[in-house]
Parts: C-alpha cells; sequence; structure tokens
C-alpha cells in the first residue's frame, strides 16, 4: 500500500509541473492564465505565445503522462515490500498503470504549484495513455487531427477524442478480441468523462456558436510577439 501511494505522490507531482504557466513567466514576462481563454494549457499557450512555445509546453505535458506510466510506475516494486492489488480481483501491473496516470493527469489540472489552477489535462492525459494502450489512443489522436483540421474547433476535436478512447477499448476488447484489462476500459471511461467535464465552458460556447477556431495553420506568432491586444 506504501509502496503504491508513493508513487502516486510521485506521479502527482510531475503532472503538476505547470509547463505553459512556468514558460509565459519565464520566457514571456506573462502569466497565461490571465490571457486568451485562461486556460494553463498548450492550446492557449499556442495562442498567446506562438508556436515555438506551445510545442515546447504540449511535449513536456504529454511526457509528463507518458513517464509515469512507462518508468515512474515500476518504482513501486523497489519500495517495501512492493505493490499489493486492493483487492483479489484487480492484477497489480493494470492497477500500478492507472494509478500513476491518475497522479499525473490530477496534477496537471491541479497543481499544487500554481494553486491547483492548471490545465485540461488532454496532452497529459494523452501520454499517460500512450503507455497503458497506444493503439487506441493512436486512433482517438486521429479523430481529434480529422476534427481539428476540418471544423478549426481544438476543443471539440480533444472532446471527441477522449469520448473515443474508452470506446476503441471496447471495440478492441469485445470485437477483435485483444487482452485490454477491464479496469483500464474503467479507468480511461473515468479519465474522459473528466476531460469532457473540464471542457464544460467550450462546449457552452459551442453550442452558443462563439467558441474560439483556429483561423490559419500556419506556425502562429503569437498574439504577444505580433503586439496584438491579449483578451
Amino acid at each position: 500500500m506504501l509502496s503504491v501511494l508513493t508513487v502516486f505522490i510521485i506521479c502527482y507531482f510531475i503532472g503538476a509541473i505547470p509547463s505553459s504557466l512556468w514558460t509565459g513567466k519565464i520566457f514571456f514576462g506573462v502569466d497565461i492564465r490571465e490571457h486568451g481563454s485562461g486556460n494553463a494549457g498548450a492550446t492557449n499557450t499556442f495562442r498567446i505565445l506562438g508556436w515555438k512555445a506551445g510545442t515546447g509546453v504540449l511535449l513536456f505535458d504529454f511526457g509528463k503522462g507518458l513517464l509515469c506510466t512507462t518508468i515512474i510506475y515500476k518504482l513501486a516494486y523497489q519500495i517495501g515490500s512492493g505493490p499489493v492489488a486492493f483487492y483479489s480481483g484487480w492484477e497489480v501491473e493494470p492497477m500500478l498503470l492507472i494509478i500513476s496516470g491518475m497522479g499525473a493527469v490530477i496534477g496537471h489540472m491541479f497543481p499544487v504549484y500554481a494553486r491547483f489552477s492548471g490545465g485540461k489535462g488532454a496532452a497529459t492525459a494523452c501520454g499517460m495513455l500512450y503507455g497503458i494502450e497506444p493503439i487506441s489512443i493512436s486512433i482517438s489522436l486521429a479523430i481529434f487531427l480529422i476534427l481539428m483540421f476540418s471544423t478549426r474547433y481544438v476543443s471539440l476535436g480533444s472532446i471527441m477524442a477522449a469520448i473515443a478512447y474508452p470506446l476503441s477499448q471496447v471495440i478492441l476488447r469485445y470485437g477483435a478480441g485483444w487482452d485490454i484489462d477491464g479496469s483500464i476500459i474503467l479507468f480511461s471511461t473515468a479519465i474522459a468523462l473528466g476531460i469532457v467535464i473540464k471542457h464544460k465552458g467550450n462546449i457552452r460556447r459551442l453550442l452558443q456558436g462563439n467558441e474560439n477556431r483556429i483561423n490559419s495553420f500556419k506556425p502562429s506568432k503569437g498574439r504577444l510577439n505580433k503586439n496584438e491586444p491579449v483578451t
């Protein structure tokens, strides 16, 4: 139990690193949460600070989730007597992956370093889910890219990609016979629900027809770099 809790805490603190906030403050002297959508995530960083900062934040946030579900979770086997499943029907490996991933995503959404005001968790969840099961998340990534380029709504792509992830796992398990633990499907469903809830403001704006859209897919220089007023 101690080893599992320790790994969860480590993953939380890794996930809580607010890359967009620190990038804005260190390199641009701004708090990204005070501009654009007010979200401390990669999309708002692209919009406000430009493609270089946005790409760095995206890769860093993705890496937080991937790191926790490929390397950090293994530390549990080195702590004390090692991990023990919470109940007899839950295998240790899926349990560790889920708990590690939860720590990273929760940390990103509610970072202790930034007064618990974080991003929506899409990039970190994507990295975490790649570490757990890469095929179904690749399907979700394809859905995200198709919707983003066809509708120019990043939020719509993120929401639909999140919903598609557990659904594709169900299809792979029961339709194609893939060995995907049921607990991972339940966990993926919970993460998808959390991402959708964090996008509730975007959903409202989508329904009202005033959600922010990508004006151009050319590398963004950022509003600050173009000396445009930032709202």
